[in-house]
């Protein structure tokens, strides 16, 4: 894998908050209220855990925006999934796994009603506040470590989660899927067929994508 992952800008601030005002939309939809207590689609993840994660990062986005610059070192995409994170190959029962659960149902634990006026309250913040950040801003979260991502990096694998996430809801309320446009869909298929190469190589990735009579079982990426 080369750099740049080259989305930026404009499109990608743009395309995440479109993305999340429609998971914004989902999330708000009465038949995940009636299924909140229930399991979701994902292993050992209840419905309202899930959609605490799902909006986890977007919560705490107004916040870091609005915070000091972080001095901690900028990291390019490509070396924040090769070799930062540790959740990316974990299985459901690893500790960080637990965590991400965890740090879910704690976000959701006042209530469908409370998690939605709490998203709309920030997706309100960032559409005004996204699209004047400077082109390089750094991002830091806390619980990474010593090192920030560019904004627009960031906003990537948050469009990523709540792309693929937003299926995951959906299919646990018994809801269609939305359908985003290619403007939101295109980056996030590019980033896990990168991530898909990582994991498969890129002859298992280019059999599953053309050749059915000798593609692997899966070519999953997350």
């Amino acid at each position: 894998m080369t750099e740049p992952w080259n989305w930026r800008g404009g499109r990608i601030r743009d395309a995440y908050l479109l993305a999340a005002g429609t998971v914004a939309g989902l999330l708000a939809d009465p038949a995940v209220a009636a299924v909140w207590d229930g399991p979701s689609v994902l292993e050992d993840f209840g419905v309202r855990g899930l959609a605490g994660h799902l909006f986890g990062q977007d919560l705490d986005l107004p916040g870091l925006l609005a915070a000091p610059v972080p001095s901690e070192p900028v990291v390019s995409l490509r070396t924040y999934y090769l070799e930062r994170v540790i959740w990316l190959d974990a299985g459901a029962d690893a500790p960080v796994s637990a965590r991400i659960r965890a740090g879910g149902e704690a976000r959701a634990a006042d209530g469908h009603a409370a998690l939605n006026a709490r998203v709309r309250e920030a997706l309100e913040a960032l559409r005004a506040e996204v699209p004047r950040a400077p082109a390089a801003r750094p991002v830091h979260v806390a619980t990474w470590g010593e090192w920030s991502l560019e904004l627009d990096d960031f906003l990537l694998t948050r469009l990523t989660e709540l792309v693929v996430h937003a299926d995951d809801l959906a299919c646990s309320a018994g809801l269609p899927t939305p359908e985003f446009p290619e403007s939101v869909t295109a980056p996030v298929v590019e980033l896990l067929a990168r991530l898909a190469v990582r994991r498969h190589g890129a002859v298992g990735v280019i059999r599953g994508l053309a050749r059915a009579e000798r593609a692997p079982a899966s070519i999953a990426g997350l």
